[in-house]
């Protein structure tokens, strides 16, 4: 059995070796064993978009903060905007990870 070194684990992740050329590199580095942002994965994705999704929430509330505060400076119609915008993409975002839930629970039902 061979033992691994430091440089070859980086958190929970364990670098696979290719032994054979059809193998698929992986994400991570061969050499740094550092995630590859060349070739982001489905997570790294979804994370993005979850993270956007709460820069709309943050910036809503922003603007709603400054609409009570400084309503001479605000115009009604780019909270209105903004308040439509985060409500639809945090709608969507539950929506995707409902349907994720769902499909879990159905791949685990398999039988």
């Amino acid at each position: 059995m061979e033992v691994l070194n430091y440089d070859q684990v980086s958190g929970q992740r364990v670098m696979l070796k290719t032994t054979d050329p059809r193998h698929f590199s992986g994400r991570l580095s061969d050499v740094t064993g550092r995630l590859d942002k060349e070739n982001p994965t489905f997570a790294d994705k979804l994370f993005e978009a979850i993270h956007g999704v709460n820069k709309l929430q943050q910036e809503t509330d922003d603007l709603s903060l400054k609409m009570i505060t400084d309503p001479e400076s605000m115009d009604p119609h780019d909270i209105t905007i903004a308040i439509a915008k985060s409500n639809a993409a945090l709608a969507i975002t539950k929506a995707v990870v409902d349907k994720a839930i769902q499909a879990y629970k159905e791949i685990l039902s398999f039988r």
